[in-house]
């Protein structure tokens, strides 16, 4: 992999990142949860008051994993469900545009977790420093027939 290609990996992570935890971060401080419990109970989430901090804390814990690269393939395709989710309850009877309400926004982060539900973090993650170790530790094993 190129420099470009790592550097590139390593910004998208870390904006995709913050825009969770941003999402997350005011579900729980500014929206609060009993405005988005109330939302999910409206558009017919069940269990609406326990969805709304599981989605809250997801969303928080999945851009802090996806910034660190750290089960990035499983937190990805996690997210992408979500997104999915969420754009078939609550936005795409609006449309595309995020300004009325549509789907683009969760269509994009949706779009993100594929990717690296597909493709990984990258090099420069916590995932590939553990496959590293993995593989070194693998190496240098003694074969039990040896």
């Amino acid at each position: 992999m190129t420099t470009f290609t790592n550097a590139s990996a390593v910004l998208a992570r870390l904006v995709l990142g913050v825009v969770l935890i941003a999402h997350g971060w005011d579900k729980f401080a500014m929206t609060g949860l009993e405005g988005i419990s109330g939302y999910f109970a409206s558009i017919g989430i069940p269990a609406a008051g326990a969805a709304a901090p599981l989605v809250a804390a997801f969303e928080i814990i999945a851009g802090i994993l996806i910034i660190l690269g750290l089960g990035t393939r499983i937190v990805g395709g996690l997210l992408a469900l979500q997104m999915l989710v969420a754009a078939l309850t609550a936005h795409v009877a609006y449309g595309i545009f995020a300004a009325n309400g549509g789907w683009e926004l969760v269509g994009v982060i949706g779009a993100a977790g594929l990717l690296l539900a597909a493709h990984g973090a990258g090099a420069w993650s916590v995932d590939s420093v553990l496959a590293a170790r993995r593989t070194t530790t693998t190496e240098t094993r003694t074969p039990a027939y040896a």
